[in-house]
């Protein structure tokens, strides 16, 4: 009786066949981990910027909240000091002590006072988180975005500064895209962005005449895409209509 074996040519055809379908194997396999690395980059990037923004929301509308109605010279601080007596120099600008495409600073009265009765604000202006202020850093290193608070320095918001040793997610890219992050509205909706910045003082086209602020955030990942070689970009938006920023009505 003959041993029967393989031939060297079907041990051939087998070693190629088992390495043809280990190469498609492994090529699947790593493209599915670039793809979900992507995945992953952009979700974290789209966690961090729309929670950015809803903040940013919240702080924004409660712009020049004054429920005790104390007088606007006795209550806006002087955004440079944020001490409390030093008033500032443009009461009628009220809670919104700087509006320009890439900054803003915001004032109110929310601190509950408890010793109070029944407890309800106190009437002045420097406690915590009544002082805001919003910054884009359009630096190239930089490119993100800062949060300071009664004059306090500022704080990684969105995204964070080269070098600085906090984790990057994101950059900021409204500069390069050619996009405010703040919009000015009055209140039939026209756009007065640009005399808000060079007239702040005027009541009909500057700061005392916003009634809507839009924000806008660009950003793109960090780190770029394996799959597709790019980082992936996302833009976000919102429009806060900030009520308390308009003039008192008498006899209400």
């Amino acid at each position: 009786m003959k041993n029967k074996g393989f031939t060297l040519v079907e041990i051939v055809v087998t070693l190629a066949i088992t390495m043809i379908m280990t190469t498609i194997i492994y090529v699947a396999i790593n493209a599915t981990q670039r793809s979900a690395s992507g995945i992953e980059g952009k979700i974290t990037a789209q966690q961090d910027e729309k929670a950015a923004l809803s903040v940013m929301e919240m702080e924004i509308r409660m712009a020049s909240f004054n429920p005790s109605f104390v007088p606007d010279d006795a209550l806006w601080l002087n955004r440079a000091t944020c001490a409390v007596g030093d008033f500032s120099a443009n009461p009628s600008y009220k809670g919104i002590q700087e509006a320009t495409a890439n900054s803003i600073t915001i004032q109110m009265d929310t601190f509950l006072d408890p010793t109070l009765t029944p407890p309800s604000e106190n009437g002045v202006i420097g406690d915590d988180n009544e002082i805001i202020r919003y910054n884009y850093d359009t630096t190239a290193a930089n490119r993100y975005i800062t949060r300071a608070t009664n004059c306090g320095p500022a704080q990684p918001f969105l995204g964070a500064a080269g070098g600085s040793g906090v984790e990057k997610t994101v950059n900021v890219i409204n500069n390069e895209l050619g996009i405010p992050v703040f919009r000015y509205f009055d209140g039939v909706g026209t756009d007065i962005s640009a005399t808000v910045v060079s007239n702040p003082g005027s009541q009909t086209v500057g700061i005392l005449a916003i009634r809507r602020i839009d924000i806008i955030l660009a950003v793109e990942t960090e780190f770029i895409d394996k799959a597709t070689k790019q980082r992936r970009r996302m833009i976000y938006s919102s429009s806060v209509i900030v009520r308390n920023h308009a003039p008192e009505v008498s006899g209400m």
